[in-house]
């Protein structure tokens, strides 16, 4: 067997991609992972220590999806004999006049999520290092929790060797031809596969402009914030501190976001679910700090056991759809291309 002929070729080594092509093997494809980096990387999204994992979504197909993403990590655990995904919970606090708050009520209720609804009183005694402001309601997510991101990504890549994969990072692609079979040449050589899967994150859109697709997609750099414990392990993971999602809290225009104490410690790691619009390849020239401004002033209202000013602050990309929802389909001119972008914010993965 020629060594550049595979199925399959996955175009991005992030975790969509790397659980992608850890099923094409497992189903007996010979495929291809091809990353533009050296593995591992911090350019891209899927870097990093920790994501939240949730059933809380305002679409009731998200929250029914998430039932089969936890039996997938859970099959990873196993097989890599690794742990990803720890309990914690996630408190969901907003204002009962606000529709996104009520949605991502409703969508617990209705599918029999297990959950929690705070009263006021009970919220105080809960959580006395954090602030509910007046008017505001508090559910909690029973299921969510933290996913262990960079043991994860490990996990499915060395699966997907074992099981005979092949990965070629520091490789950028330099064009390809559909077809069957389609062509693709990086810098480094030529592979020919009957089919192609294009996951390349924030770099999606020009890849597929390639193929004379121009998608709706936009490109944000994030300022990943942590912020130090006046009292160590006030918010910490040992301590049974929550993941939580302050729903558009004290006029934001974004919800905010934030996972207990434990990748570094005393800090707690608290985001804001947006940021400025930047080029891939030009992640850092992009300086703006609106959104880290937005998270001082809503860490000082709702947080007091924390430093108000960011003790560390590390960068990463979201890709965005106008929609928000994700792409997940065929190329509409090539049926052997398939296409998956946009999935920034979710961990369903």
């Amino acid at each position: 067997m020629d060594a550049n002929n595979f199925d399959c070729i996955v175009l991005g080594a992030g975790i969509q991609g790397s659980y992608t092509a850890y099923h094409l093997a497992k189903n007996k494809k010979r495929t291809l992972l091809v990353e533009q980096f050296v593995l591992p990387h911090s350019r891209g999204s899927s870097h990093g220590h920790t994501r939240i994992i949730r059933k809380a979504y305002e679409q009731d197909y998200y929250t029914r999806m998430m039932s089969e993403c936890y039996q997938l990590w859970a099959q990873l655990e196993k097989e890599a004999n690794v742990q990803i995904y720890r309990n914690t919970g996630m408190l969901i606090v907003g204002k009962e006049d606000c529709s996104a708050f009520r949605s991502l009520r409703g969508t617990l209720l209705r599918n029999n999520v297990p959950m929690e609804v705070l009263s006021p009183e009970q919220f105080a005694s809960r959580f006395p290092s954090v602030r509910l402001p007046p008017g505001e309601s508090a559910v909690i997510d029973k299921t969510a929790g933290v996913l262990h991101a960079d043991r994860a990504l490990k996990a499915v890549q060395d699966l997907f060797r074992g099981l005979g994969g092949v990965i070629h990072d520091g490789e950028k692609v330099v064009d390809f031809t559909p077809g069957s079979p389609i062509t693709m040449t990086t810098n480094s050589g030529m592979y020919r596969a009957q089919s192609l899967v294009i996951t390349a994150g924030p770099w999606a859109k020009s890849v597929l402009a390639r193929t004379g697709l121009q998608l709706p997609l936009q490109v944000l750099r994030i300022n990943v914030c942590y912020w130090k414990e006046r009292i160590p392990g006030t918010y910490g993971i040992g301590r049974h501190f929550p993941c939580f999602i302050g729903v558009k809290q004290h006029g934001a225009k974004h919800d905010i976001y934030g996972l207990p104490s434990n990748e570094y410690p005393g800090l707690m790691k608290i985001c804001y679910h947006s940021g400025s619009e930047t080029e891939p390849d030009e992640r850092d020239r992009q300086t703006s700090q609106e959104d880290i401004a937005i998270l001082s002033s809503f860490v000082s209202k709702s947080f007091p056991g924390l430093d108000p000013t960011p003790a560390v602050v590390e960068q990463c990309m979201y890709t965005v759809t106008p929609d928000s929802d994700f792409i997940l389909d065929q190329h509409p001119s090539h049926s052997n291309i398939i296409i998956g972008a946009g999935f920034s914010g979710w961990c369903d993965c």
